[in-house]
């Protein structure tokens, strides 16, 4: 009788070990990067798409941009490029999650001896792989175009400190909202709608002072801005103290709004069926 009782309660102990979760959650974080990879169509969107938007927005839209601004746009449009694949990345990331609710895998993982929180880990690991050589592919692709990073190696880590920032905090987001949200939930138009307005009122494009007066404030302020302007500064030079709090202050107060229903919802999902 000793023996079952205390079987259970060691086999919980390893399971909610530390090492337990490193490990697990190391093991998953290659499945959700395998999954990724393996899907050719998703990969290409993932990588290969960012790169082709930046070479376009350059040859498009840098001549009139520059000519608007008197800025070189290659200085806007890749820290832009690199928060719009991180945020879509993510979309994406949310919509598998959502199908892997509807076809059990959850359930199945939750009833297998690991830590709870591993496979929620693992998918904001895989994403931080993601956001690294996506980043990396785009900073080398703008030096190609005029994107001369100043500041050195300093400033290159910035710029990928930036970016895994914001890229983690929108993560969160999605997964919060991807575990909370039915199978059948319109997830991919809401996701879409939010990346999008975000997308397109930023200072990635223009300055701020070319907006109409009444948006300006919500331009300047919200979450892309910036991460945009401290990426802008750590390139080309400049002041990045002020834009690099709201930075801050933006990631955590989105990964504190959505930690608590993201556990919350990941158990639900998984228990549901």
């Amino acid at each position: 009788m000793t023996t079952l009782t205390q079987a259970p309660a060691g086999r919980l102990a390893v399971e909610r070990s530390a090492r337990a979760f490193v490990e697990q959650s190391a093991v998953l974080a290659w499945r959700q990067i395998s999954v990724m990879v393996r899907d050719r169509g998703t990969f290409l969107q993932l990588v290969l798409v960012p790169l082709l938007t930046l070479v376009m927005f350059k040859v498009v839209l840098g001549d009139a941009i520059g000519s608007a601004t008197g800025q070189d746009s290659t200085y806007g449009t890749v820290p832009l490029v690199i928060l719009v694949s991180a945020m879509f990345g993510s979309v994406a990331a949310g919509i598998r999650l959502n199908q892997e609710r509807g076809t059990g895998l959850l359930a199945r993982l939750y009833v297998l001896p690991i830590n709870r929180a591993a496979d929620l880990t693992s998918r904001l690991l895989s994403e931080v792989v993601r956001i690294v050589v996506v980043t990396a592919l785009l900073i080398a692709v703008g030096s190609t175009i005029g994107f001369e990073i100043t500041g050195g190696v300093v400033a290159v880590l910035g710029i990928f400190g930036v970016s895994l920032m914001f890229g983690v905090a929108y993560a969160m987001l999605v997964l919060a909202l991807a575990v909370s949200a039915r199978p059948s939930a319109p997830l991919v138009p809401l996701l879409s709608l939010v990346s999008s307005v975000l997308m397109f009122f930023n200072s990635g494009f223009s300055p701020v002072e070319a907006y109409p007066g009444w948006l300006q404030p919500i331009v300047e302020n919200q979450p892309m801005s910036p991460a945009i302007e401290v990426m802008r500064s750590l390139a080309a030079g400049g002041p990045i103290a002020e834009n690099m709090i709201k930075v801050v202050v933006w990631t955590v107060l989105i990964i504190a709004a959505c930690i608590y229903p993201a556990l919350h919802g990941y158990r639900r999902a998984a228990t549901s069926r």
